[in-house]
């Protein structure tokens, strides 16, 4: 075969489409739309490269219309955990001996069948299965998804050239080797690029992986593999189970073979694995890689010289955008006294020109929330905020779910820092506001710093550059990814690698150099050329 070192075609972000009116790709998902509203879908498990299906039946009905059935997957159970486990073993050494160049080449060419032919399509299942509208969609599904393949092969070249010096007469090398054993990718809803990099990113490092994807993105998850086998992705490398999460980890966390988690989801599971797999430590081969993306109460702090009209367009964007469910979404406020009335009547402006609905009329810019678990819990939230002595609605406060999941943006003012929302993650479009003395800017970012262990993301607003400087440094462990007068959402593939500490996660920054390191067991090699003949060493010989 022939041997070379390959020089990657220049990688970079695939460009945001607007789908203005009008554009040729707004026409083009609509009647994507279209067509795949009209249901019919009986998906299949994929193990070992074939269609799995068990006729236990599960329906799929978009959030924002749930009287209507799509279709159909095929639930699994612990066997198919099994027979995934299997698959990827067996497929195990055949994958990690595939030249990297091949390996590379299929995920290239994933996302070139993502941004290409099927651009629409990643756009439409996105939005009906998640309820996410054309703008989010795209910049998920197909930009961030294909901007996770692509970067993901130019760190994985760079972290095969990382590589020893060597003296006079040795050749020191590094040779990164995937891990022994099988990866297990347990990947939430809300973003289809996170559900396709968490498998992606070990496979291509020459890992072979079992995905359960959650339960209310399998379209998605399904879309994916079938394009991953169409770039031709080898039978078993990546194995996608729809087994319910306990019984999905009860075989694999007490597989000898169990050799890391890639995990997005919350905080709760995540420790509960970790717990697991602290406990089942003597049964593995090797100490588990766990990298996890957990949970957020991510924050906007202003002080009293930030622009109000920033602020409340922060306020609007980064709380409200699909619907509050994003990892990095902001979920609670502090804010001046001084700039409160004018944030305040800037952002109910916003509220009122914002529509909300199906995700057909791409005039609405809020959707519904994913489930009705996901939206009777929002609703009592805001049923408690109203009856409470401590809060008050000032935004919204609407839900509906007779046709979709409803939940309208709803801003609620805390008398009190330690409120209930100003605690715990909601996951929807719920912002806490509290209001603080401009001149106790320290002691509100001391109550900032220790009302929850999350630490995912954060945004500060300031125009006085010495404030900015103080607010930076005390709030360093706030947030994995900080921002200065921007929203604290929208980290793109190589430019804010994403991650958060403390409660939100291990902080292995997807999409970079960080994060592939966690998937590969590096074996350093030396090699002498003409070997040593006499074990004496000069200090041992006589004056």
């Amino acid at each position: 075969m022939p041997k070379g070192i390959y020089q990657l075609t220049e990688v970079k972000n695939e460009p945001v489409k607007s789908y203005a009116p009008g554009s040729p790709e707004r026409a083009a998902l609509k009647q994507k739309l279209e067509e795949l509203n009209k249901g019919g879908l009986d998906l299949p498990m994929i193990i070992g490269g074939k269609e799995v299906r068990t006729g236990n039946l599960t329906d799929i009905r978009p959030p924002h219309n749930h009287r209507h059935l799509l279709g159909y997957y095929h639930q699994g159970d612990k066997s198919h955990v099994q027979m995934a486990i299997d698959a990827a073993l067996k497929a195990k050494p055949a994958w990690e001996a595939m030249h990297w160049e091949s390996r590379a080449a299929i995920f290239l060419k994933a996302a070139e069948l993502i941004t290409g032919p099927y651009r629409s399509m990643f756009n439409a299942v996105t939005m009906i299965a998640q309820s996410k509208n054309a703008y989010q969609a795209e910049i998920d599904a197909v930009c961030e998804l294909a901007d996770f393949y692509r970067y993901n092969v130019k760190n994985m070249v760079e972290i095969y050239r990382m590589q020893p010096d060597s003296s006079a007469g040795i050749w020191n090398r590094m040779v990164w080797r995937p891990l022994e054993g099988f990866i297990f990718a347990l990947t939430p809803f809300n973003f289809t690029s996170i559900a396709g990099n968490l498998g992606g990113a070990p496979a291509l490092m020459g890992n072979t992986v079992v995905w359960k994807p959650s339960k209310t993105a399998v379209w998605p998850a399904y879309l994916i593999m079938k394009v991953l086998q169409e770039a031709g992705l080898p039978d078993g490398v990546i194995n996608l189970v729809y087994a319910g999460g306990k019984e999905a980890a009860e075989v694999v966390l007490n597989h000898r073979e169990f050799a890391g988690l890639h995990f997005t989801g919350s905080t709760a599971v995540f420790n509960g694995i970790w717990e697991t797999i602290a406990g089942n430590i003597r049964r593995y081969k090797s100490y588990p890689r766990i990298v996890g993306e957990t949970g957020g109460k991510d924050y906007i702090l202003a002080d009293e010289t930030a622009n109000a009209r920033q602020v409340a367009t922060a306020i609007t964007r980064g709380a409200f955008e699909y619907q509050g469910q994003k990892c990095s979404a902001a979920s609670r406020a502090y804010l001046p006294l001084n700039l409160w009335k004018e944030i305040r009547q800037y952002v109910s402006d916003d509220l009122a020109k914002i529509k909300t609905g199906r995700v057909e009329d791409f005039g609405n810019f809020v959707n519904a929330v994913i489930d009705e678990e996901s939206f009777d819990k929002l609703a009592r939230v805001i049923e408690d905020a109203k009856a409470s002595p401590d809060a008050e609605i000032v935004c919204g406060g609407s839900y509906d779910k007779s046709e979709g999941y409803f939940i309208h943006p709803t801003v609620i003012l805390a008398k009190e820092p330690d409120y209930i929302t100003m605690k715990e993650e909601l996951f929807g479009p719920i912002l806490t506001v509290y209001l603080y003395d401009p001149q106790k800017l320290a002691e509100t970012m001391d109550i900032l710093d220790t009302t929850t262990d999350y630490a995912l993301t954060g945004a500060i607003f300031s125009s006085d550059r010495s404030r900015i400087e103080r607010m930076t440094t005390r709030l360093m462990h706030t947030a994995g990814n900080f921002y200065i007068n921007d929203k604290p959402t929208g980290a793109v593939v190589n430019q804010q690698p994403f991650g958060g500490g403390r409660r939100s996660g291990t902080n292995d920054k997807a999409g970079s150099v960080l994060n592939l390191l966690r998937w590969v067991s590096p074996q350093c090699i030396k090699e002498t050329f003409v070997a040593a003949t006499d074990f004496i060493y000069p200090n041992f010989l006589e004056d």
